[in-house]
């Protein structure tokens, strides 16, 4: 695991933010950080950067404990907090350059791996600009820039789409899935169609807590039992031939040839209608399982009691 998170706990006064959290995150892999404001997201991936120190609990960066080791974790981590902090009076390759030497990156190598990232972030005809002059979108993009700088095996990015124009977003969202394939990504967001874009798997927290940690695939078919499927046929069909199948327990006609149905085993009900479509020669054109929309799922696993 190049993550691993266990019983972590921070405490302010008498209020725990993060509240015993555990979970891992895998080379390869982007995990959406989810939750509401407040929920504990942000401290928990300062504590993951070293930035802050953990009331109880541990955090491992590809085996090195972040709170006894933690400039040999630094070292694995590149890191965009939520406020991007640059120094606006200096240009892009003059940041880098000064942020490499930071990393302290070996001086042979030093401007070539400047130009990779430059050109990696889409920032080359932007490098002699004041970062100043630079829009929203760009500067996240030379924070991506300056994270990726060191060639990290792991990046934690926190919420770093906010404030960004739709087309921006669809900017970094593509940067985020280049990057990311030999790399493990923590991805912290409140908005849903940001996490269902990008990521792999969610861990959803709330008032410290995780209270889900799913595959985006589980996540996206919602919390109820039974699955809904909605099947098309070319023309209106008996519905008693849907009705008699025993594995569907609603079976509802939406409009010419839509139906609803619901079931508690999906594989078994696909295979029914399938062979039922084949043996009454029924002309069967699309079948789609329904989930709820992530904004439901997350209204539902995080409101207020």
């Amino acid at each position: 695991m190049s993550i691993i998170v266990h019983q972590l706990t921070k405490v302010y006064g008498q209020q725990k933010a993060v509240d015993e959290i555990s979970f891992t995150a895998n080379k390869g892999e982007i995990l959406g950080f989810l939750g509401p404001n407040g929920a504990g997201k942000s401290t928990t991936m300062k504590i993951a950067t070293g930035y802050l120190m953990a009331s109880a609990g541990q955090v491992t960066i590809s085996g090195l404990d972040i709170a006894t080791q933690t400039l040999e974790a630094q070292r694995k981590i590149g890191y965009l907090p939520e406020h991007n902090p640059l120094y606006l009076d200096m240009y892009v390759h003059e940041f880098l350059a000064f942020s490499a030497q930071t990393y302290q990156l070996p001086t042979q190598s030093r401007a070539h791996r400047i130009k990779e990232v430059i050109s990696q972030c889409g920032l080359t005809l932007e490098q002699n600009k004041k970062l100043g002059q630079l829009s929203k979108g760009y500067r996240q993009r030379v924070g991506l820039a300056q994270a990726l700088l060191h060639d990290p095996e792991v990046l934690i990015l926190d919420e770093p789409t906010t404030g960004l124009d739709p087309n921006q977003i669809l900017e970094i969202r593509k940067l985020i899935k280049q990057v990311s394939k030999d790399k493990t990504v923590i991805f912290s967001s409140h908005i849903m169609q940001e996490v269902q874009a990008l990521c792999d798997r969610v861990v959803l927290i709330n008032k410290g807590k995780i209270i889900a940690d799913k595959t985006i695939v589980e996540f996206s078919k919602g919390l109820k039992s039974e699955v809904v499927i909605q099947i098309d046929f070319k023309e209106d069909i008996d519905i008693t031939i849907l009705e008699s199948i025993e594995s569907l327990s609603v079976v509802q006609r939406l409009d010419k040839g839509i139906y609803r149905i619901q079931t508690s085993n999906s594989e078994e009900a696909r295979s029914a209608i399938f062979k039922q479509a084949a043996e009454k020669n029924l002309p069967l054109v699309g079948l789609q399982e329904q989930g709820d929309s992530l904004e439901d799922i997350f209204h539902e696993l995080t409101k207020e009691v």
